[in-house]
């Protein structure tokens, strides 16, 4: 038997931009706890609305399945005494299980090592309407909500305060109380269009009947009504409407029937730059933007209303009212920052604290411009633009237009820096200093941009690495882990061919902070380096590489991140090679071998005399072609060639442990072979330790 279940929880406006994520979560705890009880079911439709989360269960098994219980006793030395009288233990055993005394005897298996009492029944189901209730308050109580409200007198907390509660298990009202609410088949509709009780008749009825109280709960329904409405207004006057997922995502939970609507503004505020104008239309009313064939911003945008306004001229008009003091404002925070250039705002920065035991912002614009312009230095770059847009680099922080919109920094001081007359590369890079914002965004342009973005991450690795807050677990409140991927993308996308060990080092002699140091010193930068790489097993873990081929490259300690990534790289490439496995399991053995002998002695030098098999003398002979051939190859990085080449070691090497008696029991013999096999592994070692691809047993 099976049944149709729904729960709808109808709440005060849900956060717009947790909603997805609120429904997403709770349908998993519920599904999970319908699964922990063994119960089957064929669907599950998810419905996220403003004033409701809802699920509809389809074809749930009324009944749990039958369980076939085993209960294992007391062993039966215990259980009995010699006279064959009953223990404590086995009278507790009887009476917790329903059993008398004198049925135990007959009760007795063994485990497999020992004779136990035990009995074996089955434990019929249960209905399934009696579980719904603690299914759905435990799943409640484990969503991801930072900050729970109570409300009135009640004691129950959830993230917004609960107004009714809808059970239906097919046409059945279950009255469980959820959230402290007895639960009914009552919702209530649209809160203007249709602001009453719906008697929801079963669970296959609940999105029309929704739909016909002016309420699609469906959130990707409304989503795909947004997106081609959206559209649609903007093609309308030649234009394309840009759609973020985000905001998308954020209007989507804004409404239960919506309505998009075009309006228009002034034309004399596009003067003032396109992104102040974004953000001050997507932070403070949720409205996109719209942009000609050129992708040039047009003095129009796209809101979306809650209701069907019986005069939409009217709601259009309400929104174009509240727009148009927001772009004066923007227009007023413009104008009066260019009055005042970046250069001369530093000072304003010596009051804004970057870390309490770090200093001001000043002072790590101080320390990036110090390192930009090392690294500027080192890549070939223009040591002083680096400088100075490191020293510039946190001034639009300090800006009107940045303080209402805090996502506009980097952006505004590219334009500024212009006004100020500032060089081209130097307003670029300020912008570029952010640059990737987020996975899959893009990396600096400009070298100048490249070494404010490296500077400024290091710089803040190196600093709270210091101070005793590395990421813990989810805590990483200064973003390391984002930084320190930042600095590899950078690194390789722009060929940035530099020992992060050196970097690091000049990073640290920048920092001044005495003995609020936590971590000092070469062990600082050691901590900083082996983090920072650390992000390339995740890295290498998205493009499908085995995590093996990333640690045989790690276990040589190395710090150039293009190097690194040209190893694995060709790492990897060899393992698709026929000789790969044969090899690596050589390496492995040769490298056993090799710590075995360290632990007691040193490895002599290889005296090619001493060499008595043919088997030996032709694999050293391969070893030294070979060391003449990779040499070139290495100089160049060229990893593929050197390890094409060494597969050709694969019949020497073969041949050499099927052959030759490494541990001869003549010990000169024995150190010229481990002297040998010592030559085999560093010809491997000058790419990576390959002994470490053979899995792990």
């Amino acid at each position: 038997m099976s049944a149709d279940f729904l729960i709808e929880l109808g709440t005060e406006e849900l956060p717009p931009k947790a909603l997805k994520s609120l429904s997403n979560a709770f349908t998993e705890g519920v599904v999970s706890g319908l699964r922990d009880q063994g119960l089957n079911f064929e669907a599950t439709e998810a419905f996220a609305a403003p004033r409701r989360l809802a699920i509809v269960i389809k074809g749930l098994e009324t009944e749990t399945p039958d369980k076939d219980l085993v209960i294992w006793g007391p062993p039966t030395k215990v259980a009995f005494a010699d006279d064959g009288s009953a223990s404590r233990a086995a009278e507790a055993f009887a009476s917790k299980n329903g059993v008398t005394v004198d049925q135990l005897s007959a009760l007795v298996e063994n485990d497999g090592q020992q004779d136990k009492l035990c009995i074996r029944r089955t434990e019929n189901g249960i209905e399934t309407k009696t579980l719904l209730g603690n299914i759905i308050n435990e799943s409640l109580a484990k969503l991801p909500i930072p900050k729970r409200m109570r409300w009135g007198y009640k004691r129950e907390e959830f993230v917004r305060p609960a107004q009714w509660v809808v059970l239906l298990f097919n046409n059945e009202v279950l009255n469980d109380p959820i959230l402290g609410i007895a639960a009914s088949n009552t919702s209530r509709g649209h809160r203007f269009h249709a602001n009453h009780e719906i008697v929801i008749e079963s669970p296959s009825s609940y999105q029309q009947q929704m739909r016909d109280a002016y309420v699609i709960a469906d959130f990707n329904e409304r989503k795909d009504i947004i997106r081609q409405g959206v559209a649609m207004l903007a093609e309308d006057i030649n234009g394309t409407a840009v759609i973020e997922d985000d905001l998308l995502d954020e209007v989507t939970a804004l409404n239960e029937w919506p309505v998009p609507l075009m309006g228009k503004f002034d034309t004399h505020f596009l003067s003032i730059p396109a992104q102040a104008l974004i953000s001050s239309m997507k932070e403070h009313q949720k409205y996109f933007h719209v942009l000609d064939a050129n992708k040039q911003l047009l003095p129009a945008f796209i809101t979306v209303a809650n209701i069907e306004s019986t005069d939409p001229a009217q709601v259009v008009d309400g929104n174009e009212r509240v727009i148009r003091p927001r772009l004066a404002d923007a227009a007023f925070f413009y104008e009066n920052d260019q009055k005042t250039s970046l250069e001369s705002r530093r000072d304003s920065l010596k009051n804004i604290v970057f870390q309490a035991d770090l200093g001001s912002v000043f002072d790590k614009t101080e320390r990036v411009a110090a390192i930009a312009e090392y690294l500027a230095n080192e890549m070939g770059a223009q040591p002083k633009l680096a400088r100075r847009a490191a020293e510039l680099s946190k001034s639009d922080l300090v800006t009107d237009m940045v303080g209402e919109f805090d996502d506009l920094q980097g952006v505004m001081g590219r334009d500024y820096a212009l006004n100020d007359n500032e060089d081209s590369e130097v307003a670029k890079a300020l912008f570029e200093q952010y640059l990737p914002r987020f996975s899959g965004d893009i990396v600096p342009n400009t070298d100048t941009g490249v070494a404010l973005a490296l500077a400024d991450r290091l710089d803040s690795l190196i600093g709270i690495f210091s101070i005793g807050q590395q990421p813990s677990g989810s805590r990483d409140p200064f973003a390391l882990r984002r930084a320190s991927l930042g600095v590899l993308r950078i690194m390789l996308e722009r060929n940035i061919d530099l020992n992060l060990v050196d970097v690091l080092s000049y990073c640290n002699a920048q920092l001044n902070i005495g003995k609020r140091a936590k971590l000092s010193g070469t062990e600082l930068e050691k901590q900083v380096l082996t983090y920072t790489l650390e992000r390339f097993k995740s890295w290498y873990k998205e493009k499908g590489l085995p995590a093996e081929v990333f640690l045989s490259v790690a276990a040589l300690k190395l710090g150039n991140p293009l190097d690194i990534d040209a190893r694995v790289t060709a790492v990897h490439r060899f393992t698709l090679l026929p000789e790969a496995s044969s090899l690596a399991a050589a390496n492995k053995r040769v490298s056993n071998i090799l710590t075995k002998q360290l632990a007691h002695s040193d490895i002599a030098a290889l005296n090619t005399a001493l060499l008595q098999e043919e088997a030996e003398k032709q694999l050293s002979d391969s070893l030294n072609s070979l060391e003449t051939l990779i040499a070139p190859l290495l100089a160049n990085r060229d990893y593929n060639a050197v390890l094409e080449k060494l597969a050709e070691l694969k019949q020497p090497v073969d041949q050499f442990f099927e052959d030759v008696m490494v541990m001869a029991e003549d010990m000169e013999l024995r150190q010229n072979r481990l002297a040998l096999l010592d030559k085999l592994h560093k010809l491997f070692i000058n790419v990576a330790d390959i002994s470490l691809l053979v899995p792990a047993k």
